[in-house]
Formats: C-alpha cells, sequence, structure tokens
C-alpha cells in the first residue's frame, strides 16, 4: 500500500488562491486604499476592545473617536467603489479626482463634527 500524501485542507487553498488573484489584478492604487481601510478597522477594534475591557470613560470621547474610525471607513469605501475601474459603468459621471475631492470634503466635514463633539 503507498503511503498517504497529506494536502493543504481545502480552505487553505481558496485562500490561497484569493490572495495570488488579488495580488495580479488589484492595481496598486486600490491596494493602498485597501490597506488603509484595515488599518481603520483594526483602529476600531481596537478602541472598541478597550472600552469594553479597560474603561469607557470619558464615554464622548469613545463615542467621538470610534464614530470617527467608522465613518472614515465608510467614506474609504465609497471612494474604493468610484475609483475601482471595474466600476466604471456605475460611475460614468465620477472621475478619480473628483471622487478623491469628494473624499477629502466629507473627511473634513466628518471631523469637524467629531471634534466639535469632544466638546
Amino acid at each position: 500500500m503507498a503511503p498517504k500524501t497529506s494536502s493543504p485542507p481545502a480552505s487553505t487553498n481558496v485562500v490561497h488562491t484569493l490572495w495570488k488573484a488579488y495580488n495580479e489584478q488589484t492595481s496598486d492604487r486600490l491596494k493602498f486604499v485597501d490597506a488603509f481601510l484595515f488599518f481603520l478597522m483594526l483602529s476600531g477594534i481596537a478602541q472598541f476592545l478597550y472600552c469594553v475591557l479597560v474603561t469607557d470613560y470619558p464615554f464622548n470621547a469613545f463615542l467621538a473617536g470610534f464614530s470617527s474610525t467608522v465613518g472614515q471607513f465608510v467614506l474609504t469605501a465609497s471612494l474604493r467603489s468610484q475609483v475601482n475601474p471595474e466600476n466604471r459603468n456605475e460611475f460614468k459621471e465620477v472621475s478619480p479626482e473628483r471622487a478623491f475631492g469628494d473624499f477629502v470634503l466629507g473627511s473634513i466635514v466628518l471631523h469637524f463634527f467629531v471634534y466639535n463633539f469632544l466638546g
């Protein structure tokens, strides 16, 4: 009888295939935006865990920081969908420069409200 060869689990193979396709087909501009989205996600998780495990005092500071992170994540996800070349049919009238300008203006307004919420 021949010895069994151990093959990697199917889930590992799928993740590896997905990662390889992402690296080959995604532009550097979108990878940069994705890295910022990942940072925002980790920042939100860290803020939430700190609030739950350590303290929520002062609570308005936690709310301001967490809502800033979530708001920036939403604005960045919107930017990513607008500058993605595969979505060109969805955003015919929006150039990448206009999308970035909207992102910057939205970020300024978001952080203005967050700053005012802090008091």
